[in-house]
């Protein structure tokens, strides 16, 4: 099954939660925070949106920042997703 986003949709596939802090410590499942960074696996057309020209800025395969509470988490093919809006996107990652 292939993810196909609407609009000023883009889906993301999160980025691995680092397992140890840099001093070492092992985390445990319930202190990891939920990853920021993701990949961008896919994006929608762009167009009119709420009456305004939106234009898409990312493309597949780049890396970017996105937003802490954002999103709708989706699971296809036993993978993980999350599908956010372009807007909730805060960077790119060069």
């Amino acid at each position: 099954m292939k993810l196909v986003p609407l609009f000023d949709k883009v889906v993301l596939k999160q980025m691995v939660a680092e397992e140890t802090t840099k001093s070492g410590i092992i985390l445990p499942g319930q202190a990891k925070e939920k990853p920021q960074q993701a990949e961008v696996i896919a994006v929608g057309p762009g167009g009119v949106v709420d009456g305004k020209e939106i234009t898409m800025q990312v493309k597949a395969g780049d890396k970017v920042i996105y937003s802490k509470y954002s999103g709708t988490d989706v699971e296809v093919d036993d993978e993980k997703y999350v599908i956010v809006k372009q807007s909730d996107i805060l960077a790119v990652i060069e």
